[in-house]
C-alpha cells in the first residue's frame, strides 16, 4: 500500500534537542530545518493541522526573503519559521507542541495505526481488493539525514525502468533534501544518473547494491535511500510497481538472465493488472494533433486517455458514477486523491517527477498519467486551468498521451491496444501451464476475430439477442412481438432467420475448429419495444395499426419484474416457434458453412431454467429441427445442446438436470443476482456501503462470492458429474475474467471461463496462476 500509510520524521526534536543536533552535526541551519518539518508532519499527520496551513507559512517567509527554493532560507529564516509553525499548531490544536519525546512518539504510533482506517488506505485496500486484514505494524525506525547539506542527498530507484523495463537504474534524488521531498513535487528532483557525477562513490555503492538485491529477491525493486554526507544508507526495498509492458521485459529478461524460472515469471512477475494494463487503448497513428497540444510534462504512466477536466477526487467520482469519463487534473497528488484517481480515465499534475504518487500509482493501475507539466497553471478556486494561452474549464474535454507526455486539448481518436511480444511470450508460458481452457463472450465475427487474436479457445457465450438490434432487424423483431397469431408470429421469424444464419455462419467460419456456444433468446420481449411516445407512434405507422393498439400490447408486456418474468426459455416454452427458428438458423449455418470444409462445433445453450422440464421441453424442440435441417441438407454435423445455470434452483437439481444436458454453463452473473436476491440494476446503491462497512469482502458482482454462489457452482459442477462423468462445465459471466474467480473455478474443477474478448488474456494469466498454486 504504497503512500496509504503515515509516516513522521525527525520525531523526538524539541527546542533543546535541536540545539544538540545543531552541536552534534556542526550545522544549525540543518537542524532547524528538521524541526520544522517535524512540527508541519507531527501537526499534519499526528493532530490534524492541515499541511496547507504551514505551507502558507512556508511561502510568505519565502517571498519575504525573496528567495524560491526553501534550501535557501538561512538559519536565521529557518528559526523564525519555527516559531511560526508552532504558533500555526496551537492556534489549531489548543495545546503547545509537545515538548516531551516520549509523548511525541506514544501519539504518532497511534496516528500510524489509525492511519490504516484513513479514508485513502480504506478506498486503496478497496480498488486493490485487499481484504480481510485487521491492520498493520508501525515501524520505529532511526534516522539519517538527507537535508544535512551538499555533501547529502535522498531519492527513489527502480532497479529497471518501471515503464518500459528496460535494464537500468531508473529513479531520481535531490540534494540537501528529505525524502517527502522527492515525492511531493515541491522541488524538480534530478535523473539518478546525474548522482554518478555529484555523489560518484555513494552512487556506483548504490549500482552495485541495486542488482544484489535484485538478485536477492528476483524481482524488480523500489528502492528509498539517503545519503548522508556521502555515506549511502538504504531505508526500504520493495518489489516495484510497474506497467504492463514493463511487466512482461522484465520477466522476459529475469528468465533469459537466469535469476527466473517460466513458472516464477508466470506466477510472480507479471500481475493480471498488467496484462489487462496493455490493452489500454492509445491516440491514432492516422491523427496529427500536434497543433491541439497545449503542453507537455512527463510520460509518468504509458497509454492514452480522453475525458472531461475535473479537479478534486471527490468530483472524478461524482462525474464518473454519473457515466462521464474524466481527466484528474491536480497540481499534484496526494494518497486522499486515490479514490479520484481510481476513478478517472488518466491523470495530469503540474508538479511531481517520475517517481511521484501520480506516477507511482498511476502505472500500478496501468493508468495513463502526465506528470510534473510546468505548463499547467491550475486554478482551484476557478475549477480551471491554463496552458500556453489555452483555458480549460472543469467539463471541457481534454486528451492526454502517458506515452510521450503530451497534454491536447479536445477529444482524440483512440485505437485498440496491441500486445507486445514480451507479453505474448508470457502468455504462451502460461498457456503450456494451465489447465483451464479461456473461452470469450463474442456476439459477431469481429469480436470473434478479436477474441483469437487475444487467445480464447472458443466462444462460451454468444447472444443471439444482440443481432437482433441489427440494421432494420430490430423491425421484425418487433413485428413478431407485436403479432396477434401464430402464424404472424412464424412470418415475422421467417424474415429474421436469413440474418441469424448469416450471422452464425460468420461466426462458425472465424472460429472453424473452436467450440462455439449459442445462447438462445434471453431478455423480456419488452426490451426490444419503444418506450417513448415518438416511438410508439413510429411503430404503430410501421406496422398499420391503431395506435391504442399498440400502446395495449406495450403495456401488457411490461412486468412488475422482468428479470424474473417472461424471459430465457419460458419464452421458448410458450412461443416454441421462436426456439425453432433460432435452431434452424443456426443448424443451416453449420451445415453450409461446414460443407466448405470448416471444422464447425457448435452448442446450443438453453438460458434460465429451474427444472428439468423446462430443458427437455426445449431440448426437443432443438433435436426435431436439427434432424429436420439435416435432412433437408443430406448431412449432419455434430453437436451438443446443454443449459445456463444462472437459477438457483437448477444448481441444486443438478443431478437431474444433467440428465438431459451435454454441458452446464454458469450464468454467474444472474446466478449472484438471484442467490443474493440482490437487483444487479439497483445494488449498486448500497453494495458499496456493504464493502465499505465489511459486510461483504467484495461486490460479489465483480468478484465471485465463493462461500455462497461458489458453493452453488460446486454443488451443481459435483452432483451434474454424478449423472454425466464427462459432463462439460464452465462458465460464462464476466465472473470468467476476474483472477480471484478463475482460481476459484480451477480448483472445483470446471472444464473453461468465458470472459469478454479483452478479458481473455487476463484469465489465461489467471488460470496458469491458479494451477501454480
Amino acid at each position: 500500500m504504497p503512500g496509504m500509510m503515515d509516516t513522521v520524521l525527525n520525531l523526538g526534536l524539541n527546542d533543546e534537542v535541536v540545539e544538540g543536533l545543531a552541536r552534534k552535526m556542526n550545522n544549525e541551519r540543518f537542524a532547524l530545518d528538521a524541526y520544522r518539518r517535524f512540527i508541519d508532519m507531527f501537526g499534519d499527520v499526528v493532530m490534524g493541522v492541515h499541511h496547507g496551513r504551514f505551507e502558507e507559512a512556508l511561502a510568505a517567509l519565502k517571498r519575504e526573503h525573496g528567495v524560491s527554493d526553501d534550501v535557501e532560507l538561512d538559519a536565521d529564516a529557518l528559526r523564525t519559521l519555527v516559531e511560526s509553525y508552532k504558533t500555526i499548531y496551537e492556534g489549531h490544536t489548543g495545546e503547545p507542541f509537545p515538548t516531551d519525546p516520549r509523548t511525541q512518539l506514544t501519539r504518532a504510533i497511534n496516528a500510524v495505526f489509525g492511519s490504516w482506517n484513513s479514508e485513502r488506505a480504506v478506498k486503496y485496500r478497496r480498488i486493490n481488493h485487499i481484504p480481510g486484514l485487521l491492520g498493520t505494524a508501525v515501524n520505529v525506525q532511526a534516522m539519517v539525514f538527507g537535508n544535512l547539506g551538499p555533501t547529502s542527498c535522498t531519492g527513489v530507484c527502480f532497479t529497471r525502468n518501471p515503464s518500459t523495463g528496460e535494464k537500468e537504474l531508473y529513479g531520481e534524488f535531490l540534494a540537501n533534501a528529505q525524502g517527502e521531498d522527492v515525492v511531493a513535487g515541491h522541488r524538480t528532483p534530478q535523473p539518478i544518473a546525474e548522482m554518478a557525477r555529484t555523489f560518484p562513490e555513494a552512487y556506483q555503492q548504490l549500482v552495485e547494491t541495486a542488482e544484489r538485491l535484485e538478485q536477492r529477491y528476483r524481482n524488480m525493486q523500489d528502492i528509498e535511500f539517503t545519503v548522508q554526507d556521502g555515506v549511502l544508507y538504504l531505508l526500504q526495498t520493495r518489489n516495484g510497481k510497474r506497467t504492463g509492458s514493463a511487466a512482461a521485459r522484465i520477466a522476459v529478461d529475469l528468465v533469459s538472465e537466469g535469476l527466473a524460472s517460466e513458472e516464477d515469471a508466470v506466477r510472480d512477475l507479471v500481475e493480471p493488472g498488467h496484462i489487462e494494463g496493455l490493452l489500454h487503448p492509445r491516440f491514432s497513428d492516422d491523427v496529427n494533433y500536434a497543433d491541439r497540444v497545449i503542453g507537455i510534462g512527463l510520460p509518468a504512466s504509458p497509454g492514452a486517455a480522453v475525458g472531461r477536466a475535473v479537479f478534486t477526487a471527490d468530483e472524478a467520482e461524482a462525474w464518473r458514477d454519473r457515466g462521464e469519463d474524466v481527466i484528474l487534473v491536480r497540481i499534484e497528488t496526494s494518497p486522499e486523491d486515490v479514490g479520484g484517481m481510481h476513478a478517472a480515465e488518466g491523470i495530469l499534475t503540474a508538479r511531481g517527477g517520475m517517481t511521484s504518487h501520480a506516477a507511482v500509482v498511476a502505472r500500478g493501475w496501468g493508468k495513463p498519467c502526465v506528470a510534473g507539466c510546468a505548463d499547467l497553471h491550475v486554478d482551484y478556486a476557478a475549477n480551471r486551468f491554463s496552458a500556453n494561452d489555452t483555458t480549460i474549464n472543469q467539463g471541457d474535454w481534454l486528451s492526454i498521451n502517458g506515452t510521450t507526455g503530451e497534454v491536447v486539448v479536445g477529444q482524440e481518436e483512440l485505437v485498440d491496444p496491441e500486445m507486445t511480444g514480451d507479453a505474448e511470450l508470457v502468455l504462451g508460458w502460461a498457456d503450456g501451464i494451465r489447465r483451464l481452457a479461456v473461452r470469450a463472450n463474442a456476439d459477431t465475427p469481429a469480436d470473434a476475430a478479436q477474441a483469437l487474436a487475444l487467445g480464447a479457445e472458443g466462444i462460451g457465450l454468444c447472444r443471439t439477442e444482440h443481432m437482433f438490434f441489427e440494421g432494420d432487424r430490430i423491425h421484425a423483431v418487433r413485428r413478431m412481438i407485436m403479432a396477434e397469431s401464430k402464424a404472424d408470429r412464424e412470418d415475422a421469424l421467417a424474415e429474421l432467420l436469413p440474418h441469424q444464419r448469416s450471422d452464425f455462419a460468420g461466426i462458425f467460419r472465424t472460429m472453424d475448429g473452436k467450440p462455439v456456444t449459442v445462447r438462445l433468446l434471453d431478455p423480456p420481449l419488452h426490451e426490444f419495444l419503444p418506450n417513448d411516445e415518438d416511438g410508439l407512434v413510429a411503430l404503430a405507422a410501421r406496422e398499420g395499426k391503431d395506435l391504442a393498439a399498440v400502446r395495449r400490447r406495450v403495456e401488457s408486456l411490461e412486468e412488475v419484474n422482468p428479470m424474473l418474468g417472461h424471459r430465457g426459455c419460458r419464452l421458448g416454452i410458450v412461443f416454441p416457434e421462436i426456439t425453432a427458428m433460432q435452431a434452424r438458423a443456426l443448424f443451416e449455418a453449420a451445415v453450409d458453412v461446414a460443407s466448405e470444409g470448416v471444422d464447425v462445433q457448435p452448442e446450443v445453450m438453453v438460458p434460465l431454467i429451474g427444472t428439468k422440464a423446462e430443458l427437455a421441453n426445449q431440448r426437443a424442440v432443438i433435436e426435431e429441427v436439427a434432424e429436420a435441417v439435416f435432412a433437408e441438407k443430406g448431412q449432419r454435423v455434430e453437436y451438443l445442446i446443454g443449459t445456463m445455470i444462472e437459477v438457483p434452483r437448477a444448481a441444486l437439481m443438478a443431478e437431474s438436470v444433467a440428465e438431459v444436458a451435454d454441458f452446464f454453463s454458469f450464468g454467474t452473473n444472474d446466478l449472484t443476482q438471484m442467490t443474493f436476491g440482490f437487483s444487479r440494476d439497483d445494488a449498486g446503491k448500497f453494495l458499496p456501503f456493504y464493502v465499505e462497512n465489511g459486510l461483504l469482502e467484495d461486490d460479489p458482482f465483480r468478484a465471485l462470492d465463493q462461500e455462497g454462489v461458489g458453493q452453488l457452482v460446486a454443488w451443481a459442477t459435483e452432483h451434474g458429474r454424478r449423472t454425466k462423468p464427462d459432463l462439460k462445465v464452465g462458465v460464462c459471466g464476466e465472473h470468467g475474467g476476474e483472477p480471484s474467480s478463475v482460481e476459484f473455478f480451477h480448483r472445483i474443477g470446471l472444464d473453461y471461463v468465458s470472459c469478454s474478448p479483452f478479458r481473455v488474456p487476463v484469465a489465461r494469466l489467471a488460470a496458469a496462476q491458479a494451477a501454480l498454486l
